[in-house]
């Protein structure tokens, strides 16, 4: 095929990065009952509009949200469930972070 100017056309996806090779992106969702924002899933997706857009489409299609956050997963830092123990293990020494040496009174109920 050729253009109007005799010119190749180019290939309509050459341009275009397939979905695959897109930015992967974490979608968190704070519903209309919570205060905080929950992990929904992820999703390919060209910028981080695009992200918010789609994750809009994909996680609150029957209108459940009202807030939606987009992370790129590459900018995800977390702990490796390997070295819980060494990680976690400092906490554990300062017991005055528990709540073991507070009488907690009956009308204040579950807490």
């Amino acid at each position: 095929m050729s253009t109007r100017d005799n010119q190749p056309a180019a290939d309509a996806g050459a341009s275009t990065p397939a979905l695959k090779d897109w930015p992967l992106w974490e979608v968190f969702v704070r519903s209309k009952q919570g205060l905080e924002h929950k992990h929904c899933g992820s999703l390919h997706a060209a910028d981080a509009q695009h992200a918010l857009q789609m994750a809009r489409d994909i996680y609150t299609r029957r209108q459940e949200g009202v807030s939606i956050w987009v992370v790129p997963s590459a900018a995800i830092v977390a702990s490796r469930p390997a070295e819980k123990d060494e990680f976690f293990e400092p906490a554990a020494d300062k017991i005055y972070r528990h709540p073991t040496f507070y009488d907690i009174p009956a009308e204040v109920g579950h807490m």
